[in-house]
């Protein structure tokens, strides 16, 4: 009982510090208050700060009658005052009250952390997603890329560090040190955004392999035994993974900066490197296939729309989903030419005509909207256990022509995915 009454009093002091920073009288004393509202906020269990949110949803929105008014004055008379007070009216207190949060001890680093909670109940209380919004809203002027340093991570780096690049990697799992000391030899690199107050911790990493051409497999990258090549070989870069480190950064634009940073930088240091190039995984394909595939709703032709339904009910032949026969023990490496040209047809489909689609596959999103062009679907690419279950094995190269990614960018926003010709054949 008297847990329950200690934690009853932190929620409470939690709620009566917000409200105080908030008041004119909070900003004198701004620093320590928010110093202490963040540390009493992250010594509250998952039951109180879901509390503490639900009470930021509810005590810093915006009037509807008073944002109505200024909406109607603006209205009246569309002059620089009252455009001014219709903005300070339509802010949310809750934006102020971060900002001040932010001039706490550690305060960036504990409110990203704090969103990370946040996001951890956003899926079964919808309502705090205006709390959300606001946090990524100060987050898109905190984490702008002209902020953020780029910085090459090596074997020299603090183990701290070269502890934190294995915990983090999220494509291919790093296999202790022996594999992360390959993954920095001089043929490949690493590279990571940090921000400044967030010292020591990295915000996204990518890592490159520099290779003579663009790599179609991802085993031979990621050989741990493999000799390092001679740096005249250097022609191609290729990306091959990118993570996030910092959950409560979901949904914050990074990846997009950090690849072409790596690319511009890598074009300086190397100027044998002419093509910059992913191998990236197709992690949403099975599901889709699953989903069952509807030829009919696709822009082709007759025959073309035949064939994509042709493909998939030869993966659907024995009754059962896709997922299933790829658990049975189904290998890429044994598959006929049939279900080959299947796979490749309907993973060209999903790419070409899905991604746009708010289902669409996550990594294929990013990379188009990143500019870059669908360039090469290969088979057996990634015989992992991860890679069979997600995508039959099948990888994708993104190329990233840097003088066209604006365009391709803009294609994509208006759904159009820009591909190689030569793929073409696959449908």
């Amino acid at each position: 009982m008297f847990e329950r009454f200690i934690k009853g009093r932190s929620l409470e002091l939690a709620k009566k510090t917000a409200l105080h920073l908030l008041s004119e009288k909070g900003e004198t004393n701004a620093q320590s208050m928010a110093t202490k509202l963040l540390e009493t906020f992250h010594s509250l269990d998952r039951a109180d700060q879901l509390s503490f949110f639900e009470f930021m949803a509810a005590s810093f929105s915006p009037d509807p009658r008073a944002v109505l008014a200024a909406a109607q004055r603006y209205a009246d008379k569309p002059d620089h005052t009252s455009l001014s007070n219709l903005f300070r009216t339509v802010e949310p207190a809750r934006q102020e009250l971060l900002r001040r949060l932010n001039r706490g001890v550690g305060g960036t680093h504990a409110i990203v952390q704090m969103r990370e909670r946040l996001l951890g109940h956003l899926k079964a209380h919808p309502g705090l997603k205006s709390v959300d919004s606001d946090i990524q809203h100060v987050f898109s002027s905190w984490f702008n890329p002209g902020f953020l340093e780029l910085h090459e991570i090596t074997w020299s780096s603090p183990a701290i560090l070269l502890e934190k690049i294995i915990k983090h990697e999220s494509v291919h799992a790093i296999d202790g040190w022996d594999d992360l000391r390959r993954r920095l030899q001089p043929d490949r690199r690493c590279f990571a955004f940090f921000h400044p107050q967030l010292p020591g911790e990295p915000l996204i990493f990518v890592e490159v392999a520099l290779v003579p051409a663009i790599a179609r497999e991802v085993g031979s990258l990621l050989d741990k035994k493999a000799e390092p090549l001679e740096p005249k070989k250097f022609k191609t870069a290729i990306f091959y993974s990118i993570s996030n480190c910092q959950p409560g950064l979901k949904g914050v634009s990074l990846g997009n900066f950090l690849i072409k940073r790596v690319a511009e930088k890598i074009q300086q240091e190397i100027p044998s490197v002419k093509t910059f190039c992913t191998l990236s995984p197709i992690p949403g394909f099975t599901k889709w296939l699953d989903s069952g595939v509807n030829a009919e709703q696709y822009d082709l032709t007759p025959a073309k729309r035949a064939k994509v339904a042709d493909s998939f009910k030869l993966l659907r032949a024995k009754g059962q989903p896709w997922a299933k026969t790829l658990a049975a023990g189904w290998s890429s490496l044994n598959a006929n030419e049939e279900e080959k040209a299947a796979l490749m047809r309907l993973c060209f489909i999903y790419l070409t005509q899905e991604t746009c689609n708010k289902e669409g596959d996550a990594v294929a999103k990013f990379h188009l909207s990143n500019g870059a062009q669908l360039y090469n679907i290969n088979w057996a690419a990634d015989l992992s256990k991860k890679g069979v279950a997600q995508s039959s094995s099948l990888m994708v190269n993104y190329l990233y022509e840097l003088d066209s990614v604006e365009n391709n960018h803009e294609a994509f926003v208006n759904k159009n995915v820009i591909f190689a010709k030569s793929l073409e054949k696959l449908v």
